[in-house]
């Protein structure tokens, strides 16, 4: 009888064994499906932070041309509204009879032209006798052409261009053209 009541005692230990083993196995089961989904959710917020922090980069890097290409643009604006100033000083160097007025002309036309430079500003080089280039010309006189003269060339400049240094004309040059007739 003692040896039935240990085979018994025996049995059931091994059956309290093997469900001991099998309620770990659940629990491990399930603590491993829950890490599975932890994982998948600190991937997809992995992910999702980064597409987050690209498009704020992108917004930021967009934004700042945005911001530099307005004031680009608003400085060329006023630059503009200015040259008439610098045109009509051309016109009283020309027209000046001494040469203390030519000389006191000339140092302000020589002032303008460095703040124009030192805004990035160029002017735009044009002599007569130039191929007509479209890029960077208007013409707004035609002439016939005289003896010697090709067609299609620059007869006189009559107001002077500018452009930025990146390229970017403010004014086109205005000039005189030959052309055939």
């Amino acid at each position: 009888m003692a040896k039935k009541k240990t085979q018994e005692n025996n049995n059931e230990t091994v059956e309290n064994s093997e469900d001991t083993v099998n309620a770990v196995n659940e629990a491990a089961s399930a603590q491993t499906d829950e890490l599975e989904k932890a994982t998948a959710l600190a991937d997809d917020y992995k992910r999702k932070w980064y597409a987050v922090s690209a498009e704020y980069d992108n917004y930021r890097k967009r934004n700042a041309a945005a911001v530099s290409k307005a004031y680009a643009d608003g400085a060329a604006e006023a630059i503009l509204k200015l040259l008439p100033v610098a045109d009509n000083f051309g016109y009283a160097l020309s027209s000046a009879s001494d040469e203390k007025t030519r000389s006191g002309i000339d140092k302000v036309i020589k002032s303008f032209l460095n703040i124009l430079s030192s805004l990035g500003i160029e002017e735009i080089e044009v002599e007569a006798g130039a191929p007509f280039d479209e890029s960077v010309m208007e013409a707004v006189l035609n002439f016939p052409c005289g003896e010697g003269e090709a067609s299609n060339t620059v007869k006189q400049v009559l107001k002077k261009g500018y452009k930025t240094k990146d390229g970017k004309v403010i004014r086109y040059v205005q000039v005189a053209v030959t052309v055939e007739q």
